[in-house]
């Protein structure tokens, strides 16, 4: 797969992973914010919690599965990010969680979303 076609599924699994938080009554606050410590795919709301999301996109399994992509290594720089995201915007909700968002993208058809909530 090349380059472009990977930007492209990534991009099209970030929106597809916002419209389903959102479709949970969730709020998107920020996507796509970066950082020199790395990226973080969506920032959202739920209620009071501060949910940071984690989205892999894959076309089928040769790979692993999109969960299994979210290595600790991986988590805990979500931990780092979220921590840095909090500082830069001067904020301290009352609770913060990270969320692994699975879109799953079939040759035909509707893509499958699966959210882990809490993985880090």
């Amino acid at each position: 797969m090349t380059y472009a076609r990977n930007h492209a599924l990534g991009r099209y699994g970030e929106q597809v992973a916002a419209a389903h938080l959102e479709s949970l009554g969730m709020t998107v606050i920020e996507r796509n914010w970066t950082s020199r410590y790395g990226e973080i795919d969506i920032i959202a709301r739920e209620g009071a919690t501060l949910v940071v999301c984690e989205v892999k996109t894959r076309t089928g399994r040769s790979h692993g599965t999109p969960l299994e992509a979210v290595t600790p290594r991986k988590a805990a720089r979500l931990r780092r990010l979220a921590a840095h995201w909090l500082e830069v915007h001067d904020l301290a909700p009352p609770a913060l969680r990270i969320d692994v968002v699975a879109v799953t993208v079939p040759r035909r058809g509707a893509a499958c979303v699966e959210r882990i909530s809490g993985v880090a």
